[in-house]
């Protein structure tokens, strides 16, 4: 069907209030058809209950209510089988492109659908739609990519590794201890999500531009019809309203930066200096120069994306702030930074599963990294501890021990007993039993800790948590 041309555009959507059309050069700068069509979907939706809303109104007779719902259906179907049609519109909007497509189908009684409804309330409506399938999406990835971090972990429960702090060696942790950490901060995530959705799930239909219809519209229903459970409490915020936009770019930002905290960890851990992560073909790059690389090219883009998406919630949160009550133009502005962070953190979360799943670790590197003297001190503190002497006292021997024995090229455990014995008469013969990566580990038997036990407790609860979320 033939759209209208920019001459001809602005009179076609608002009337006889202007003598003459936009300027080409302003028509191509206000229009949002290029990144609003993606809402398509929800327009027509949005449509096909607006149009029995009005039948049940008195409005629209059931006869014209069922020829403007069977033309939505062809604009639908239509543009599901040719996007050919949809890339060639030079529609303002999503809205001003099936208005003028019900037209061009109907004549007078397309122009009818718009009865008592703004497009103001109609975007906020969609966008709500919106963000409720993005979330229940984001939901979904966070929860595979926990999946496939506790997956891991069950692959190789008993496995140490050096934990650390500062990026320094601290205390013995398992490989599945560090998994589920990160497994951890994904179901967060999945449950920020399913709460986005919740914030999200508040219907503006019946609004109006900014008062609400003047129309005997049953705003309830409307609401059920879409799938709300809920509708907006206050016609003026309704319109305006995009905090559950800024919600949804939260969680995505927040999830972008615990990828970027993830990818960091397997970056390091790939280096020959590390050597705890043999990096999967599939999921890696080599170089158009040096024949031996395997570079974390998944990894470093996810980590490099997760600025893009952090910069969406800002793009938004600095729109928003110096906008008076009710709707503004400037919100226009609101859906491109957000499909852009949704459809990035969501690629972002699928590859990370995806590269986890392949993902193979180097049991014996571990191990023998797990088994550096040096992650053991806390462990002959609180030996000290046991045989009574206070931890600040212990953490000052065991400080002073460890200097000694530094100085004649040793670490603590092979650091002749007679010499520990001269600095602190705690020291007992028993202490080498004490000082193991094995009792170290074993000794972390709280909820939580990094215990075998309790590792496999935790895995088994996360395993549960995530059966919920399915």
């Amino acid at each position: 069907m033939a759209q209208p041309t920019p001459k001809n555009a602005g009179a076609h959507m608002w009337g006889g209030r202007f003598e003459r059309g936009p300027d080409e050069s302003f028509y191509e700068f206000e229009r949002s058809w290029g990144f609003d069509r993606r809402l398509l979907p929800q327009e027509l939706e949005l449509d096909r209950a607006w149009a029995d809303a009005i039948a049940a109104a008195g409005i629209l007779t059931s006869a014209e209510c069922g020829q403007i719902v069977a033309a939505l259906d062809e604009i639908e179907e239509r543009g599901a089988a040719d996007p050919a049609w949809l890339n060639a519109s030079k529609a303002e909007d999503v809205h001003n492109f099936v208005e003028t497509e019900l037209v061009a189908r109907l004549g007078p009684l397309g122009a009818k659908l718009h009865t008592g409804r703004s497009r103001n309330e109609m975007i906020a409506t969609e966008f709500r739609m919106f963000v409720r399938g993005a979330a229940a999406e984001a939901h979904a990835a966070c929860a595979i990519l926990a999946e496939a971090l506790a997956a891991q972990a069950a692959r190789h429960i008993d496995i140490p590794m050096p934990g650390m702090t500062h990026m320094q060696p601290a205390q013995p942790v398992l490989l599945s201890h560090w998994l589920l950490a990160h497994a951890e901060a994904f179901l967060r995530n999945a449950e920020r999500f399913k709460w986005v959705g919740e914030r999200a799930d508040f219907c503006p239909l019946g609004s109006g531009a900014l008062a609400g219809t003047a129309f005997p519209i049953d705003r309830a229903a409307l609401a059920r019809r879409l799938g709300f459970s809920q509708i907006t409490r206050n016609s003026l915020d309704a319109v305006g309203d995009r905090d559950f936009a800024l919600e949804h770019l939260f969680a995505l930002s927040l999830l972008a930066t615990q990828l970027s905290r993830l990818a960091e960890d397997f970056i390091l851990f790939a280096t020959p200096e590390f050597g705890f992560v043999a990096l999967p073909d599939e999921f890696s790059t080599g170089s158009s120069l040096m024949p031996q690389k395997k570079n974390p090219d998944g990894w470093e883009l996810i980590r490099g994306k997760a600025g893009r998406v952090v910069g969406a919630l800002v793009s938004l949160l600095i729109t928003l702030k110096g906008l008076p009550a009710s709707y503004d133009r400037d919100l226009q502005e609101d859906k491109e930074p957000l499909f852009s962070a949704h459809d990035q953190a969501l690629a972002m979360t699928r590859i990370a599963a995806a590269t986890i799943a392949a993902t193979g670790f180097n049991e014996a590197v571990l191990r023998r990294a797990a088994g550096n003297p040096a992650l053991l001190a806390t462990e002959a503190a609180d030996y000290l501890v046991a045989r009574g002497i206070p931890f600040r006292e212990a953490h000052e021997i065991i400080g002073r021990a460890i200097r000694e024995a530094e100085r004649e090229g040793k670490n603590l455990r092979d650091f002749p007993l007679d010499r520990l014995q001269a600095i602190s008469p705690a020291f007992g013969a028993d202490l080498a039993g004490a000082l193991t990566t094995e009792a170290s580990l074993a000794r972390r038997s709280v909820p939580g800790g990094t215990s075998p036990e309790s590792v496999r407790a935790a895995l088994r609860e996360i395993e549960q948590r995530l059966g919920r979320l399915a």
